[in-house]
């Protein structure tokens, strides 16, 4: 039964960290921030459910990306063919597909094998399954071409679509300072957005409603815009509407893009002359084709165009060398720091739409948590007072290893960053119920051993000893489902299966090394004839 001195260092340890790592809970974010730097400062992170907030899902449009990749296509194809003055007419995107028809049917071999080159491969789906082309390339004797995606090409662009809506998602909330948001993707195309504390979805979803997709390009003066919609101005233009209130309802812009908003670094809401703007700053290689641009183009006008709208339009004045600028117009200062905070964090590949919002007052969560506070107290109450009744001094074990049991789940959670949800309590109380079986079934080997005549001291050395078997497996099994259940569920069965795993391995530490070292320090004082069971 003589424990080795570093358990008794591991047990105390245990406490002071337990101790010190909950303290952060029971006070104030004002007295923490006031605390040493070397001291703990997380606190438990309230799930939606228990502080109130607002739930958003979110569906990435499939239909955007598919369209998107098409109008690629389209100038891929028209840029291939003329290199290859194979002539052709109407192409254009008709039912998912570029269609277009060949001047010359009887090239039809010579054009296919030129859009041929257009078409890479892919991984097909599973583990060794091969490859596949992107494209599916139909050519049909009239001269008549179609283009199509195949489905592996769409339900890779679809993928790779919501996995980068996910970080832009996540970047715009975090530039609002928002903190312990969940952000997380569910099925093929949604994304679920919870974040306690805010109570106004209406402002989420204007953030995550605006693609943010900026452009710059030239405007082109004297030119009518009716005319260029009726398709009988010059080629390579577009008519844009404006945003602004203030001067033309819409420009005629040149449809090559001067410059992205990918080549941004920064973008900070300020004032200029008393008014909101928006100050950027492109990156190295953004700045020198700022540069150039604006050398060639002196007193012209250079359009800054938002998700299809002209937000700007001024005129180049002199050569702007230093890589950053100002974007105004009828801006409020909450507007342009929306704009600032779209800018930094980046463009949606595809518009997001909103099909489940609610909202949860702090009425329901302090319920919640209080139900949930009721729950626990409960459960502990009729544990400890069962464990001391029928046990005695080895209840009262038990239930010291119950208390740090609890408190080590706590603070796991607090230094993890993991968040407590209503379900999540339901896996604390589950927790109280299976560390005290751990023990149980330690007592029982001991009563047993006893029984057969063993000397208390043999009877203890075995009861701990066979059970720890029986308890490390039962809890890798438990361990095994919380996985499962973490991996495979979402929101509320992964807050349940978090707790769950954090109470188990806290329960093997104290079931088998701290409830072992108070019997041995109590057995060392008492020197008991028989064992109290």
């Amino acid at each position: 039964m003589r424990q080795p001195s570093w358990k008794f260092g591991l047990v105390a340890g245990a406490w002071v960290f337990a101790l010190l790592a909950l303290v952060p809970n029971l006070v104030s974010r004002d007295i923490l921030d006031r605390l040493p730097g070397f001291l703990p400062r997380n606190q438990i992170v309230l799930g939606l459910d228990l502080q109130g907030g607002s739930h958003l899902l979110l569906e990435v449009e499939a239909e955007a990306v598919i369209k998107d990749r098409l109008e690629q296509l389209v100038g891929e194809v028209r840029s291939a063919l003329r290199t290859a003055r194979i002539g052709y007419r109407g192409l254009g995107i008709q039912d998912r597909s570029v269609v277009l028809q060949l001047t010359e049917p009887a090239r039809l071999e010579e054009a296919l094998a030129e859009l041929g080159k257009l078409n890479p491969l892919l991984p097909a789906a599973g583990f060794g399954a091969g490859t596949v082309r992107e494209l599916v390339i139909e050519g049909e004797r009239d001269g008549r071409i179609r283009l199509a995606l195949s489905e592996r090409a769409r339900d890779d662009r679809v993928s790779a679509a919501v996995a980068q809506s996910l970080e832009v998602v996540r970047r715009r909330i975090d530039e609002l300072g928002t903190r312990e948001a969940s952000i997380q993707r569910q099925g093929a195309d949604r994304i679920l957005v919870q974040v306690p504390g805010v109570r106004d979805p209406e402002a989420i979803k204007r953030l995550l409603g605006k693609t943010a997709r900026l452009t710059f390009h030239m405007v082109e003066l004297g030119v009518d815009p009716a005319e260029v919609r009726a398709g009988r101005g010059p080629a390579g233009l577009m008519v844009v509407e404006s945003a602004d209130r203030v001067g033309p309802r819409e420009y005629v812009l040149h449809r090559q893009v001067e410059l992205s908003g990918e080549s941004l670094v920064d973008a900070q809401a300020t004032f200029q002359n008393n008014e909101p703007v928006v100050s950027f700053r492109f990156d190295s290689q953004g700045a020198r084709k700022f540069a150039r641009i604006t050398q060639e183009n002196v007193g012209k006008l250079f359009a800054i165009v938002l998700d299809d709208k002209v937000i700007s339009a001024p005129r180049i004045r002199e050569p702007i060398l230093g890589g950053s600028g100002i974007i105004s117009g009828s801006f409020t200062p909450e507007s342009a720091n929306e704009l600032a905070v779209l800018l930094r964090a980046g463009a949606l590949p595809a518009p997001l739409k909103v099909i489940e919002e609610r909202t949860v007052g702090p009425d329901l969560g302090a319920d919640s948590i209080r139900a949930g506070t009721i729950a626990v107290v409960v459960a502990s109450v009729l544990v400890v007072c069962y464990m001391m009744i029928y046990y005695g001094i080895f209840g009262l074990f038990a239930n010291v290893a119950l208390l740090l049991n609890v408190i080590l789940i706590l603070d796991l959670m607090t230094l993890l960053g993991a968040t407590l949800t209503l379900p999540g309590i339901a896996g604390i109380v589950l927790t109280i119920g299976q560390a005290v079986d751990s023990n149980v079934l330690i007592y029982e080997r001991i009563r047993e051993e006893a029984r057969a005549g063993r000397t208390p001291l043999a009877a203890i050395d075995a009861g701990f000893g066979e059970a720890t078997r029986t308890i490390v497996d039962a809890n890798l099994t438990t361990l095994i489902a919380a996985a499962a259940l973490f991996y495979f569920g979402s929101g509320p069965v992964k807050g349940f299966a978090v707790t769950l795993g954090f109470g188990i391995l806290a329960n093997m530490f104290t079931a088998v090394t701290f409830t072992r070292v108070m019997v041995e320090l109590w057995y060392r004082r008492v020197r008991p004839a028989a064992i109290p069971l």
